[in-house]
C-alpha cells in the first residue's frame, strides 16, 4: 500500500527552484532513504512533506488524503512526525518531560478530556524506552550527550504514534557506536512506523533502507534498491563518486 504520494511537487524560493516538479511515493512500512549531494533539494523536499513549507505547486498525498495545504500540525495528527537537522529538545526539561510534551499533543488535544497524567507519562516513558533513553528519564536534556539527544528528539517522534517518522540527517555528529545503535533503534522504530531518512553516511543507508531515493538540483535522479543505486552511472557521478 502506498502511504505517501507527491505528484509534481515543486518549491521556488524567487529564481531558484528547490524542488523540481517531482513524484515519489512511498509504500507503508518500508525504511526510505533519500541521499544527494548538497543543495539537491532533500530537506526542502522533506519540509513540503510534512508542512514546514508550502509547495509552490503539485500535491502532496497522505494515506489517500491530499495533505497539500495542510500545516505541520494537522499533518502531525494525520500521522507524520518530522524530526529536524539540529536537535529540537527542551534542555531545561527532563528526557521524561521533554517526551511527555509530545504525548501529550498526541493524547490530550483538547483542554478538556483527553488522556491522564498517568497515561501520558507512561506513553512518554515506552517511547523512551524504544530509543534506549530508559534509564534516563530523570537526566535533565541539557546534559546529554550529542547523541543521546539525538535520541530524545527520535523518542519525542515515536510519542506521537506516526505511521511515517521522517529523520533528518539523523546520524550528523555522532560517534560510530552511536551510530551503530541509531542503526538498531531506526529497525525497531520500523516495526511500527513507515521511515523516511536524509542520511549523507552510506554506511547507514546501505545498512537500513529498502529503497533509495536519490535527488539532484530538486528532482529525482534515481530510486531503486542499495543494489541498484550502488551500480548506477548516473548517480556514481552526482553524487556516489564524490570525493571525501
Amino acid at each position: 500500500m502506498t502511504l505517501l504520494e507527491t505528484r509534481g511537487l515543486g518549491r521556488s524560493f524567487e529564481a531558484l527552484k528547490a524542488v523540481d516538479g517531482v513524484d515519489f511515493k512511498l509504500a507503508e512500512g518500508e525504511i526510505r532513504a533519500i541521499i544527494g549531494p548538497n543543495g539537491a533539494g532533500k530537506s526542502t523536499f522533506v519540509s513540503l512533506l510534512s508542512g514546514r513549507i508550502p509547495p509552490s505547486e503539485g500535491q502532496v498525498i497522505f494515506a489517500g488524503q491530499d495533505v497539500s495545504k495542510l500545516p505541520a500540525h494537522k499533518r502531525v495528527r494525520l500521522g507524520i512526525a518530522y524530526t529536524f537537522q539540529i536537535t529540537n529538545i527542551y534542555p531545561s526539561l527532563t528526557v521524561l518531560e521533554n517526551v511527555e510534551i509530545a504525548a501529550q499533543s498526541r493524547l490530550k488535544p483538547q483542554l478538556f478530556g483527553g488522556a491522564g497524567e498517568a497515561e501520558i507519562r507512561a506513553a512518554a516513558a515506552e517511547a523512551a524506552a524504544a530509543v534506549g533513553l530508559g534509564d534516563r528519564l530523570e537526566t535533565v536534556a541539557g546534559v546529554l550527550a550529542y547523541g543521546h539527544q539525538r535520541l530524545l528528539e527520535v523518542a519525542m517522534g515515536l510519542a506521537l504514534k506516526p505511521r511515517l517518522l521522517i529523520l533528518d540527517e539523523p546520524t550528523q555528529g555522532l560517534s560510530d557506536s552511536e551510530i551503530a545503535n541509531f542503526i538498531e533503534v531506526v529497525r525497531r522504530v520500523n516495526r511500527e512506523a513507515t521511515v523516511l531518512v536524509i542520511e549523507h553516511n552510506m554506511d547507514v543507508v546501505l545498512a537500513l533502507a529498502d529503497r533509495i531515493t536519490v535527488l539532484e538540483r530538486g528532482r529525482l535522479l534515481a530510486e531503486g534498491t542499495p543494489a541498484e543505486i550502488t551500480a548506477n552511472a548516473a548517480v556514481q557521478a552526482a553524487y556516489l563518486g564524490e570525493p571525501a
